[in-house]
């Protein structure tokens, strides 16, 4: 199975180092980032799973809920939970899903043949109140991700599910955003009253709306 943009993200029942998880009641109304990894106790995974811990404040206050996923028992997990706070300086203050059947991985398109038919890609799923698939990235085993960029990516899926905006190349927050071509531009004085720059018919930028 595989799943797409704006899908209802697949629903599960599976073992965390947190205990039990029904997965759509624990995203409740949430904005959700859903990560997986190859395997514990592996160098990459580890450095990753630290770095989420240290972003989680980021996180929260986003009201964005994180979950990682790893193809090995609880029991494992929790080993390489001591590992990773020893290393990484930090706590790991979030649910790791425990998925050696693989049942979640398949469910969500984890396993990928080409790379491995045992271990899960590097993927990330970020998903909205709705339940709905709102970005999926998949990196390589051997590259470890930027969550720094996974931030700047919700900042904006926030902004827009809020204000009729988009946001240009390298956008971050504060900068100015891109009106949507469906509004006119009569209307655009009234909606963003702070000012608006008309490059061209089809380009016309604003002032970030909710600043």
């Amino acid at each position: 199975m595989s799943i797409r943009l704006g899908d209802i993200a697949p629903d599960f029942t599976a073992e965390s180092s947190e205990g039990q998880i029904k997965f759509h009641q624990w995203l409740g109304n949430s904005w959700a980032v859903l990560f997986s990894h190859p395997a514990d106790f592996t160098p990459v995974c580890t450095t990753e799973l630290g770095s989420v811990a240290k972003f989680k404040p980021e996180f929260d206050k986003r009201g964005v809920k994180v979950i990682a996923l790893s193809v090995d028992p609880v029991e494992s997990h929790l080993l390489w939970i001591k590992d990773i706070n020893e290393t990484q300086h930090t706590v790991v203050n979030y649910p790791i899903i425990a998925d050696p059947t693989l049942e979640v991985s398949k469910l969500y398109d984890f396993i990928h043949p080409n790379a491995s038919d045992k271990f899960t890609v590097r993927s990330v799923v970020i998903i909205g109140p709705d339940k709905k698939v709102k970005l999926l990235i998949t990196y390589p085993a051997s590259t470890g991700r930027n969550f720094t960029e996974i931030l700047r990516v919700i900042d904006s899926l926030q902004l827009t599910a809020n204000y009729s905006v988009a946001t240009p190349a390298d956008w971050k927050q504060g900068d100015d955003v891109v009106v949507i071509p469906a509004i006119k531009t009569e209307d655009i004085a009234a909606k963003f009253p702070k000012r608006f720059t008309k490059i061209k018919p089809y380009l016309k930028i604003t002032p970030q709306p909710n600043l």
